[in-house]
Order: structure tokens, then C-alpha cells, then sequence
């Protein structure tokens, strides 16, 4: 799981952040959670579930090079019960653990089911779902997000999924529904209560959506209300972005979700930078090509020809980004149909860029803009 060792980066310092400082530690902030059962999570930084991004490939490629966990897509109750093909497929797990399985749903009982069928199917964790802002989950179903304003059920619910299985449960939540009703500190203590081994908090309420800025500052709360570990979630696009993170927060560890997008690698730089002061800089574009390759391969080869190859349309649009002339190298893979031909763009596109001498820029980052937003005021 040695990022270092796995690819061939470059050497040279990595700029992050505006000012371009000097983000690896020496002093480790983050350590391993034990989580009970068996279960270490030696580096606890952790690949977000996101719908449509964290399927089985995705997950794969992100242990490989080095992310401490990975979790993946949110998954129905009633549909994980139903067992159809797409669902199963959804709750297929990494080669090597630990793997994590995010459900979803308000009925204790179906839930519970459905984290035994995970658990069967090689689940090590199970993480419940109390964050989805989404209005057909928050709203249609009462669950994700909805679960904050009935605290009564959301008790029931983790009690009952607890109960189901013999792994640990995890849990993912906001701040609370909107910012009249920042529960999430009695909500993280009615966890604890219920045998939840760690809690996730994403820095914002359900009404913000994922707008604004997510507020490390408010896990503090959580992180004081419980025993548990608690990881922070939200906005965290670099590594500076993660040790400010943890630093506002008190939080045993970082989830990152959309600064992972055409970043595969961006996990375990936050997890040698944070465990093990080192600083492992971007790939050069000779490995970002064969990353590229390596996850359009794995897509084809897990969802077949025709879906690999429109699944994989928006992971090869974020690789390109920021690169010149990757809108047009991104327009013209989503007009080809066949995955020779996607392939043989991947590689024209990219030898290009390396002949030319084009290298990557600084990464956007949170903590950089709020300091050009403080610098400007």
C-alpha cells in the first residue's frame, strides 16, 4: 500500500496552497483507530462514499495506492434486502480490507438485515447514512439527513443495525439539519450509547447542501461531547487543507470525497504526509497517464465494454482538468463508442502534454482561498 514504492512521482517539492508552504509535519497527527473486532485503521484517512464515483474500481485503485479506508457508495436498505444485480455489485468489496459499506434507510429492522447481507458478503465495517442531503433520501425515504430531526429513531436505528451484525458500525452525519438545530453533539452522544464505534462529521447542515464552507471548527463540539474517534469531512482539497483540518477540529482522522476526484493518489499524500512527515509531491504526467489507464482498464473490465466506457467519461474528464486543451480532449472522448479508441486518446493526449513540458499547477485549496479572501478584506 505504498504509494511511494507503487509509482514512479516526481521528485521535485510539491507547491500547495497559494503561498506554496511547506505543509509536511514533523510531528505525527494522526495515529491507528482501533475500531474493535479486529479492526485497525492504521491510517485513518478515508475515502468518501460518493454516488457514482466510489464503486468497486474506484475503491480498488485508491487501496492500491494507499488510502487507509475506503467506503462505498450509499446503498438503499431495501434495496441491499432485494438483492438485485446493480445493488450487489455496489456492495462488492476491495480486495484487501478494510472495506466499508454505507446504508442507508429509516427502519431499524430493514436495516439490520441489510448489514448482515453486506457483512456475508465481506464487509468488514458497516457505516449508516445520516448525512445524505439528497431530497428523495432526506425527504421521500426519512432517512440520511432526516434522521437528525428525530432523534427518538435515529437511537432506534443505530441500536438495531448494532445489534444485527459483529463488525464495527460507523457513522456519517452533518452538523445538524440547518443552523437552528446543530444536534450533532447529542446526536454523535446517542451513538456512543448505542455501541457505534466512530463517527464522521461533514462541516455542514443538510440546508447548505454543499454550499458555503464546511466548518472545522464546529467538529470540535463533537469530538468534545463523545469517546469516540471522530473524523472530519468537508472542503479538504489539499494536504495543508487536512492538517488545518484536524488542527481546528480535534478529529482523529480526515474523510475526503470531491477532492479525490482525479486524484485517486491524493489520499495517500494526506497519510504519508500526516503519519509519516513525508511529503510525496504530485505524479508527473507519465504516471498520472498510467493511473488513468490503469482505472479506465479496471472499469471496462468490472462493468463490460459498453457501461465501462460511459461510467468512466466523467473520472477521465476530472484526470484531464486543468491541463491545456483537456476541454477538447474531453469532448472528443465523450463523442468516440469504443474503448480502443478512448484508450488510444488517453495516450495521445497525454504524450502530448509530456513532450510539450506542460506540468500541473498549484491544487486549489480551502485554506488558501480563505487567506486570499482575509488578504482582500
Amino acid at each position: 500500500m505504498d504509494i511511494v514504492a507503487g509509482m514512479p512521482f516526481c521528485r521535485h517539492r510539491a507547491r500547495l496552497g497559494s503561498g506554496g508552504e511547506a505543509w509536511f509535519m514533523s510531528s505525527q497527527l494522526l495515529s491507528p483507530i482501533d475500531l474493535g473486532g479486529g479492526v485497525v485503521l492504521q491510517a485513518p484517512v478515508i475515502l468518501a462514499p460518493m454516488a457514482g464515483v466510489t464503486d468497486l474500481p474506484f475503491r480498488r485503485l485508491a487501496r492500491r495506492l494507499g488510502a487507509g479506508l475506503v467506503v462505498s457508495e450509499m446503498i438503499a436498505s431495501w434495496a441491499m434486502i432485494r438483492e438485485n444485480e446493480n445493488t450487489l455489485r455496489m456492495a462488492e468489496v476491495a480486495d484487501d480490507g478494510p472495506n466499508s459499506v454505507q446504508l442507508a434507510g429509516c427502519d431499524p429492522e430493514a436495516m439490520g438485515q441489510a448489514a448482515r447481507i453486506a457483512v456475508d458478503r465481506g464487509a468488514d465495517i458497516i457505516d449508516i447514512n445520516f448525512g445524505c442531503p439528497v431530497k428523495k433520501v432526506a425527504v421521500g425515504q426519512l432517512a440520511g439527513s432526516a434522521l437528525m430531526r428525530d432523534e427518538a429513531q435515529a437511537g432506534r436505528l443505530l441500536e438495531g443495525v448494532v445489534r444485527a451484525v459483529d463488525v464495527p458500525v460507523t457513522l456519517k452525519m452533518r452538523m445538524g439539519w440547518d443552523h437552528n438545530s446543530l444536534n450533532a453533539p447529542r446526536l454523535a452522544r446517542i451513538a456512543q450509547e448505542s455501541g457505534i464505534r466512530m463517527v464522521t462529521v461533514h462541516g455542514r447542515t443538510r440546508q447548505q447542501f454543499y454550499n458555503g464552507t464546511a466548518d472545522w471548527h464546529f467538529v470540535r463540539n463533537v469530538v468534545d461531547a463523545v469517546d469516540l474517534p471522530v473524523i472530519v469531512n468537508g472542503d479538504i482539497l489539499t494536504v495543508e487543507d487536512a492538517r488545518v483540518a484536524l488542527e481546528r477540529s480535534g478529529a482523529r482522522g480526515v474523510m475526503i470525497g470531491r477532492g479525490c476526484y482525479g486524484r485517486p493518489w491524493f489520499l495517500a499524500q494526506v497519510a504519508r504526509a500526516l503519519v509519516h512527515g513525508e511529503n510525496v509531491p504530485e505524479p508527473d504526467l507519465a504516471a498520472e497517464k498510467a493511473i488513468v489507464l490503469e482505472h479506465y482498464g479496471m472499469m471496462i473490465d468490472h462493468f463490460g465494454a459498453h457501461p465501462g466506457l460511459r461510467l468512466a467519461r466523467k473520472h477521465v474528464s476530472w484526470y484531464s482538468a486543468g491541463l491545456p486543451d483537456s476541454a477538447g480532449f474531453r469532448a472528443a472522448v465523450n463523442r468516440v463508442d469504443t474503448v480502443d479508441a478512448v484508450i488510444g486518446m488517453i495516450h495521445e493526449f497525454y504524450d502530448r502534454q509530456i513532450e510539450a513540458g506542460n506540468v500541473r499547477g498549484p491544487r486549489p485549496s480551502t485554506v488558501g482561498a480563505e487567506r486570499a479572501a482575509a488578504q482582500a478584506a
